[in-house]
């Protein structure tokens, strides 16, 4: 049986229907046939049977493939209220591409289908149905999911308290100190002085050099250094603090019976690093039109790639020739680009360039290129890596809950009559 690279699957309405067909149940408007009931069982049979899984009794398996009817036409039906609809253009695409995913032509899995004995056309109308449904649930559950900071902060917390890896922080710090039953005219006095400090940094003061000057901590001379910390490491007065600061932030005011307190997080990372190669680049992009063609694109980078060859501004000549908007008032730069983040044609001309080489003029599907690499970095992102697998994680975890309360909704709502089978 051919690898079916689709969600469910779930093929009814053959042509192989049974001589003598009946009504097993009613959903809203729409009755459900017993021929309809036995090809899925036999689909879901087949599925079962490719992944070595333990196949139901017969009694048990008419029951569970029933209520996955219901639930299928359920969905089919609101899609319908709802104008979902998947047009012959995008069937053939997807229809062409489960093809490719079993390494065979349309043509080929069409013959492959029929000697399975499934009819194409039944077998093109489910897909049809399962891409409505898919759309269906997308518009209904899993674009309206929303995962906040504040429950990536929240799961992050719980790992960390749940022996995963461990965010450490370098922290800088700075005291007013002020005596635990200070007089009003000493606490004006802190105040006075806090004052000064804060408007230095304000001003764009360096922290270090702030914190030697007026810092009454014990590592004031260190530039109020307290080192690496990690999160049960942080003094209690900053555990609620640091965690929320971006790496350069200074804190609010944090006030204690020992005085006034300013903390700076210089750096974080965690135990363990997530290391990744970025590239500074920038790039010229000429698109094609009805008054430009792919020669016309070609010849004129050429002409700028000599030019830059000859010590032209690449900075200049993006800004005057790049179809690229947003980049050329840049200069044409990039900015740091992580692996993955240009399509791959472009990233592999990039990645072949050494530091300060400009490429050969090329192709991509957005035009044609001309770039420049200036230097690389080894970048650990491991803080961006956590969160972003974090929010997929939350954001699997509310589809999955939402999905499960969305159908049962549903179900719960349709009118569903059962006929003897």
């Amino acid at each position: 049986m051919i690898r079916f690279l689709f969600i469910s699957l779930l093929m009814v309405n053959s042509v192989f229907a049974l001589p003598l067909d009946r009504i097993i149940a009613v959903v809203n408007d729409e009755v459900i046939l017993e021929s309809e009931l036995v090809e899925m069982e036999r689909t879901v049979r087949d599925q079962l049977r490719q992944r070595d899984a333990v196949i139901p009794p017969s009694d048990i398996m008419r029951k569970q493939v029933l209520e996955r009817l219901l639930i299928q036409r359920v969905q089919v039906q609101k899609a319908d209220r709802v104008g979902i609809r998947v047009g012959d253009d995008a069937l053939n695409a997807t229809l062409r591409q489960i093809a490719d995913n079993n390494g065979l032509t349309l043509r080929e899995f069409r013959d492959v289908l029929e000697k399975d004995k499934y009819d194409f056309s039944d077998f093109r109308e489910s897909i049809r149905e399962e891409m409505i449904i898919t759309r269906l649930r997308k518009s209904q559950v899993e674009d309206r999911v929303v995962v906040s900071d504040r429950e990536i902060d929240n799961f992050l917390a719980t790992q960390v308290s749940q022996g995963g890896v461990e965010t450490v922080y370098h922290l800088l710090h700075i005291l007013i100190s002020m005596p635990e039953a200070a007089a009003p005219e000493q606490i004006q006095e802190a105040q006075e002085k806090f004052d000064k400090v804060q408007e230095l940094l304000d001003s764009g003061a360096n922290f270090a050099e702030v914190a030697a000057g007026y810092s009454d901590g014990q590592n004031a001379l260190e530039g109020g250094d307290l080192g690496w910390r990690k999160q049960g490491e942080l003094p209690s007065l900053f555990a609620k603090v640091v965690p929320g600061l971006v790496e350069g932030q200074v804190s609010e005011l944090i006030r204690s019976g020992s005085g006034f307190h300013l903390v700076k997080l210089a750096e974080k990372k965690s135990e363990e690093s997530h290391m990744v190669k970025q590239t500074l680049a920038s790039h010229i992009l000429l698109k094609t039109n009805e008054l430009t063609t792919n020669n016309d694109a070609e010849s004129r980078l050429q002409q700028l790639r000599e030019r830059v060859l000859n010590g032209a501004d690449f900075a200049e000549l993006a800004r005057a020739h790049s179809d690229d908007t947003g980049s050329a008032i840049e200069g044409g730069s990039l900015g740091w680009a992580s692996p993955g983040v240009m399509v791959s044609e472009f990233e592999e001309k990039m990645d072949a360039l050494a530091d300060g080489e400009v490429s050969d003029v090329f192709k991509s599907r957005f035009g044609w290129h001309l770039i420049k690499v200036f230097e690389r970095r080894e970048q650990n992102m491991a803080e961006e890596f956590k969160r972003n697998k974090a929010r997929a994680q939350i954001r699997q975890r509310k589809i999955s809950e939402d999905m499960e309360s969305w159908l049962r909704e549903m179900r719960d709502e349709a009118y569903v009559e059962y006929r003897e089978f």
